[in-house]
């Protein structure tokens, strides 16, 4: 019998990592979408710019990686950290097209999902440029990388080309911070240009709609279901209705049948915080690691 799997996130699209994953491991994935996503026409639009201007390309038109001798771009790569930001790029594409740079440009990413997505636009747009970081996992092990890998293309130069960061308004600043550390020396020093691509709230009906989900799922999957955090945004809603951590009945700790999964420490701790220790933390923030830290605990609690 199949498992219902509640997924608290946008499904992505044109395709969905976690969708394919758990449909090919006996699971019955719902998407349940806790945040509002608006992208940033306008910023978008400049993106696009900076390719049709030429920004991207070094100045007499020739691949200035493989001649460092020739004058750098003013932008010598990309840096996405979320699918949403991939996808607001590639509606952008869609509408308006993309003039290709001159030259080939590195495209640094975290986890596995995301990168999955910047490899359909990739394969599309920008056939010649290179994916990095699939498997950092996180964004300081990305900016780690970034140190290593870009301070190779440009080693002639006295400072590095700036990377084009496309983020949401919210966002943590490590990989900004960790790239223009004062402390390290000038020529290595990653100049990064952060720039908006998309807005994001917490959706008004999220509470509805999670409690109808589970409502559903009550009763499938020999009674076990398991609910995917992807975010801080709605957890304390999800208490609510699972009735765990604070909002546990007094007589018990909730539904004993219901197991939560988080992508990674940052959700598990806020979690912590609201009183509520998730049943597994993945070591990936991946539909593979998530999948692996749901198996392990299923066959250890086989065996109590």
């Amino acid at each position: 019998m199949r498992i219902p799997i509640l997924l608290l996130k946008t499904r992505s699209s044109p395709n969905d990592g976690y969708d394919e994953f758990f449909n090919a491991n006996n699971y019955t994935p719902t998407f349940v979408p806790v945040l509002e996503h608006r992208f940033n026409d306008k910023n978008l639009v400049h993106v696009r710019s900076l390719f049709a201007t030429g920004a991207f390309n070094a100045s007499d038109n020739t691949n200035s990686i493989s001649n460092p001798k020739t004058p750098s771009p003013k932008y010598g790569g990309m840096i996405f950290t979320s699918q949403r930001a991939v996808e607001g790029f590639a509606n952008m594409i869609s509408q308006h097209g993309l003039p290709p740079p001159s030259q080939d440009i590195p495209l640094y990413t975290v986890g596995p999902a995301t990168a999955r997505t910047l490899t359909t636009l990739r394969n599309a747009h920008l056939p010649s440029s290179t994916i990095h970081g699939a498997d950092t996992g996180t964004g300081e092990k990305l900016a780690h990388l970034m140190l290593q890998h870009y301070n190779t293309l440009y080693t002639e130069e006295k400072e590095n080309p700036t990377l084009l960061f496309l983020v949401g308004e919210q966002r943590r600043d490590i990989i900004p911070k960790t790239l223009m550390d004062p402390n390290l020396p000038h020529n290595m020093r990653i100049p990064v240009d952060e720039l908006v691509v998309y807005e994001t709230g917490e959706m008004g009906s999220f509470e509805g709609d999670f409690r109808r989900v589970v409502e559903l799922a009550e009763g499938k999957g020999e009674g076990v279901t398991w609910v995917v955090v992807f975010s801080p945004s709605g957890c304390e809603a999800m208490l609510r209705v699972l009735e765990l951590g604070p909002y546990a009945k007094d007589d018990g700790d909730g539904n004993g049948n219901v197991f939560v999964a988080t992508i990674g420490p940052t959700t598990r701790d806020h979690l912590r915080g609201l009183g509520f220790e998730p049943h597994v933390c993945a070591e990936k923030p991946s539909p593979e690691g998530v999948g692996e830290g749901i198996k392990r605990f299923m066959e250890q609690r086989a065996l109590n």
